[in-house]
């Protein structure tokens, strides 16, 4: 069988739902054929599951329905294109609403029978009204620590990655609560000047949301919110690889400004991705896809991608990634960004989260500890 990355021919031991070994053809011949089940995967790519931490929604199903089983639903579907293990991500809801969200969404933790639910993402309520995107000005507030501390009891503790505005009045206080609950700060939706985003690094804002779009833009003047991420080595990014929200050329001067390990794929998916029959909704309004994007069909507004993280990968491939540096950003490199444990790599004593691809990237086997989902 061929195995993913630069070896040849190799073969990967799975006991417990857990990698045992990765190893050559010939030692498997050697030391374990007729002695294990063996699937022969007849020349396809063995990679890590994808770990899409950025995803709102999929195949009609998502966290607007502010409902368990719709995200369970999610869980079931995300397998058959790659992702063992995802991080729902809500937009931020007016008043109390936000809670019993976060409540509903939390619940489904461990009752998944797909891709493994890691925690949740909060992208707001804390963010910059003038880089909204497609949320509505009323659901956001100023820096509340009270009110962050009802959102974390309602999760249960399973907030994993929260986008906030490091400009806000209050960033520092709030990073400092985040920073004793283990949660990853990512700047977004945000107008933060260059100066303030070097004051949310000093404070442990080390992540970015959806690289380019929704931040201030670079400029020669002040670098700003992008122009930072691109300059310190320290800042981590989220990127879309739809060839729509980023343009592919510029994929050119993130592998030249960035290290492939600080290079996290997301799809920051929407409700009607991969969804058969209109009509389409996202955040409780209706969406259209045209022009490699959803767009809010009252204004045109840009509302999302209906990107797959498999499609992403081969997006990368041809935007000019390696094949290893692309699955490395759908798999190994969220792991570490978000600090999951025995996630994103095959390497004896990890979890036997696995996708098998073929070379034009149809999903053939997908395993979550050990479990063959597709």
């Amino acid at each position: 069988m061929t195995g993913f990355s630069t070896m040849d021919k190799c073969a990967v031991l799975i006991e417990d739902g857990q990698i045992a070994d990765v190893f050559s053809e010939k030692r498997f011949e050697q030391k374990y054929l007729g002695k294990v089940e063996a699937v022969d995967v007849e020349g396809a790519f063995i990679a890590p599951g994808f770990i899409d931490t950025h995803i709102h929604g999929f195949g009609g199903y998502g966290t607007d329905d502010c409902s368990t089983e719709s995200v369970l639903k999610m869980s079931r579907l995300l397998c058959q294109y790659g992702v063992t293990a995802f991080n729902p991500t809500l937009y931020p809801i007016a008043g109390d609403a936000m809670l019993d969200a976060v409540r509903q969404i939390s619940a489904a933790i461990g009752k998944e029978s797909g891709a493994q639910i890691m925690g949740l993402h909060l992208e707001g309520p804390f963010l910059s009204p003038s880089k909204l995107g497609v949320q509505k000005p009323e659901t956001l507030r100023p820096v509340d620590i009270p009110f962050m501390e009802e959102l974390w009891e309602a999760s249960g503790g399973h907030i994993i990655n929260m986008t906030v505005a490091p400009e806000l009045k209050g960033m520092r206080e709030l990073a400092l609560f985040c920073i004793k609950k283990g949660i990853i700060l990512q700047a977004g939706h945000t107008d933060a000047k260059y100066e303030n985003m070097v004051e949310g690094m000093q404070a442990g804002v080390l992540h970015s949301t959806h690289l380019f779009n929704a931040m201030s833009r670079l400029n020669h003047r002040n670098p700003n919110a992008a122009g930072a991420v691109l300059i310190h080595p320290e800042m981590s990014c989220e990127i879309i690889a739809d060839g729509f929200h980023v343009h592919p050329d510029m994929f050119k001067l993130l592998q030249r400004d960035k290290s492939i390990d600080k290079i996290a794929l997301v799809t920051d998916g929407l409700k009607p991705t991969e969804q058969k029959e209109p009509p389409f909704f996202a955040n409780n309004e209706e969406v259209v896809f045209h022009d490699g994007a959803f767009r809010r069909k009252a204004d045109d507004v840009i509302a999302g991608s209906g990107l797959t993280m498999i499609r992403g990968v081969k997006n990368l491939v041809s935007f000019g990634f390696s094949l290893e540096d692309a699955v490395k950003t759908a798999s190994t490199n969220p792991a570490k960004i978000m600090r999951y444990e025995k996630k994103g790599a095959l390497v004896p004593g990890y979890d036997a989260d696995i996708v098998v691809f073929d070379r034009d990237f149809n999903v053939k086997i997908v395993m979550v500890k050990g479990v063959v989902k597709k």
